[in-house]
């Protein structure tokens, strides 16, 4: 029956296209930009517009169900990423791993290159597990640490992690966007490897000299007093006992990354270790354990005497398998936005659209670049950011002639590198939890993940590094 209502189905109109959006714009910037309403009301509402809109189309509610569950479905994975990562932390708080590399970050780490080091420590990272997510949640969380007891900024420091987190999801070949996007442009792997290191290489040298210059240019008084640090540092020198073994989980995570182990069990496995360390290390009981596991690690489960000062607090209390449910609710609500706008046919009314201005190779690169951003912002998916343009775009690289390689990077610049950016995806929702900074504020310091798809849109119109279909450089016209 679905099946026969699908074929039948009339194409939306440009306008009854459109309307969804401007629905998600009204909400959103009315709701919570100007009323400060929950996010999650806010797509509610979007959703409720485009349902809508869908039943004028002679969608029923079935088949908006139906497309809904198809947006889960391809997201459960990074969701279920997302709530072990959340129990990591947590368990990792409670060994004492975390903090620890906070105490030894602030003590060795020039605050000046901070976020030099942390963009290069969790691209380092991100390049090994193939992952921006296991990137962000563990050395990203020991970054942050270090930016609240040094008083750096924490959105340039937000920033600095995301961007570093992000080039090695694109560039790792352990990485599912990375290996998807050859898949969905018809190339080979390592040639569309190869040939992002022109955007992300670009990219990457423009967000090393923002954050080297960032750093250099903090005003004094943003940086923490000597006598706060200290007290930071004697504080968590008591609460917890370090030792070296602590780093044990995080090997254990980076060893089942390089032999390509399955990374949930891998999590899992790293935070049981976590919580063990802790009851030996630290003294705590297995019932403590349990309750950091399940619902975050908090200070007051320590035997700590004394006042904790505020900047503990934004540390440590965190994490848990329930700190992640507000994040996955808002997810569920992006979905059904999602869902039901692109059952409805609206999605390939905008991209037939933009694809009817195409008449150079920039234009069709740009085109590209904005149909994956649309994408992005109304699915908050990276797969299908990737997946739906590819097989829309795939025929008009034909015809002008071009590698399938140049597609591919294409995807990625705008696709892996912007779904960090849009606070409803699965990737913004997770990174401004996990790193205590919101989407907005840390956006204009995630140099990488816009400069990536701005280097592909200038290399699209001056031809620099396009590849013919025959791997010859395409001359600018």
């Amino acid at each position: 029956m679905n099946e026969n209502t699908t074929k039948t189905q009339p194409k939306p109109t440009l306008f009854q296209a459109v309307l969804p959006l401007l629905g998600l714009l009204v909400c959103l910037g009315g709701g919570y930009a100007i009323l400060k309403l929950p996010t999650q009301v806010c797509l509610l509402g979007a959703a409720v517009i485009a349902g809508f809109v869908a039943l004028w189309i002679g969608i029923g509610w079935d088949d908006m169900l139906e497309g809904m569950v198809e947006k889960v479905t391809a997201s459960f994975g990074s969701i279920l990423v997302m709530i072990c990562v959340g129990a990591m932390i947590a368990s990792w708080i409670f060994s004492g791993t975390i903090p620890m590399l906070i105490y030894y970050g602030i003590k060795l780490i020039d605050p000046r290159f901070l976020f030099v080091t942390g963009f290069l420590v969790c691209a380092i990272i991100s390049t090994f597990t193939g992952t921006s997510f296991g990137s962000a949640g563990t050395a990203g969380v020991a970054v942050m640490g270090v930016a609240i007891g040094t008083g750096a900024p924490l959105p340039i420091a937000a920033g600095a992690v995301i961007s570093g987190a992000v080039f090695g999801d694109k560039l790792s070949p352990f990485s599912d966007t990375t290996m998807l996007a050859p898949v969905a442009a018809g190339c080979d792997l390592y040639d569309h490897i190869k040939h992002m290191i022109y955007t992300t290489g670009s990219a990457t040298i423009l967000s090393l000299v923002v954050y080297f210059i960032a750093g250099f240019t903090l005003p004094k008084e943003s940086m923490a007093s000597p006598e706060l640090v200290q007290q930071m540092l004697s504080t968590l020198d008591t609460m917890f006992h370090f030792n070296p073994i602590l780093l044990l989980p995080p090997v254990i995570v980076l060893a089942g990354a390089f032999f390509r182990k399955p990374t949930v069990p891998c999590m899992l496995l790293a935070s049981v270790l976590g919580i063990l360390l802790g009851m030996i290390f630290q003294g705590f009981s297995f019932a403590t354990g349990m309750t950091a596991f399940y619902s975050g690690f908090n200070v007051s489960m320590t035997n700590f005497q004394g006042d904790v000062i505020p900047q503990i607090n934004t540390l440590l209390n965190r994490g848990g398998l329930m700190g992640m449910m507000s994040t996955i609710l808002l997810i569920f609500c992006a979905f059904a936005f999602g869902g039901i706008y692109s059952k409805s046919g609206c999605v390939s009314v905008i991209l037939e659209k933009l694809m009817n201005g195409i008449r150079s190779v920039g234009s069709l690169i740009t085109s590209t670049v904005a149909a994956t951003i649309f994408m992005s912002l109304v699915t908050g998916s990276s797969y299908l950011a990737i997946l739906v343009p590819g097989e829309m775009f795939s025929p008009a690289f034909d015809q002008f002639g071009l590698h399938r390689k140049n597609l591919s990077r294409t995807l990625e610049d705008a696709g892996t590198c912007v779904v960090p950016l849009v606070p409803w995806a699965v990737a913004g929702t997770y990174m401004a939890n996990t790193l205590g900074v919101s989407t907005i504020q840390y956006l204009p310091w995630s140099v990488l993940c816009y400069s990536s798809f701005v280097f592909a849109i200038i290399f699209g119109f001056t031809g620099l590094t396009i590849k013919k279909a025959d791997g010859t450089p395409l001359r600018s016209k």
